[in-house]
Order: C-alpha cells, then sequence, then structure tokens
C-alpha cells in the first residue's frame, strides 16, 4: 500500500498536482477501455494499472484543451 501511496505522489509532482493527475488518467483509461492501444509493455490488464505506468513511462501527459 505505500508503494502505491510513494508512486502516486510521484505523478501528482511530475504532472501538475492531483487535479491534473486524476484528469490524465480519466482520459487515457477511457481510451484503454475503447480499445486504444498500451504504450507500455506491463502484465497487468487492468486499465488504470496501463495508464499509470504509462504516466511513470512519460509516455503521456495531460495537454490543456486549448492546445488540442
Amino acid at each position: 500500500m505505500e508503494e502505491k501511496i510513494r508512486i502516486i505522489d510521484e505523478l501528482e509532482h511530475r504532472v501538475g498536482g492531483r487535479f491534473q493527475l486524476t484528469a490524465l488518467l480519466q482520459k487515457r483509461i477511457r481510451e484503454l477501455v475503447a480499445g486504444a492501444p498500451r504504450l507500455v509493455d506491463i502484465r497487468s490488464d487492468n486499465p488504470i494499472d496501463i495508464a499509470i505506468e504509462e504516466v511513470r513511462a512519460g509516455k503521456i501527459e495531460l495537454v490543456p484543451e486549448d492546445a488540442e
């Protein structure tokens, strides 16, 4: 459990806060559930685990709406 908390804290700092991390993960999880390909190779089929690992690997980032 402490490992997961440490990972979430690390990711919050990387993306700029808890709200930004939540928004990023929600968006990516929806994409994965809809069939988007994975950007990392992990054993889990859980879209939450996949999205978290993609953020950790620097494969995805939150883009402001006005930049899309």
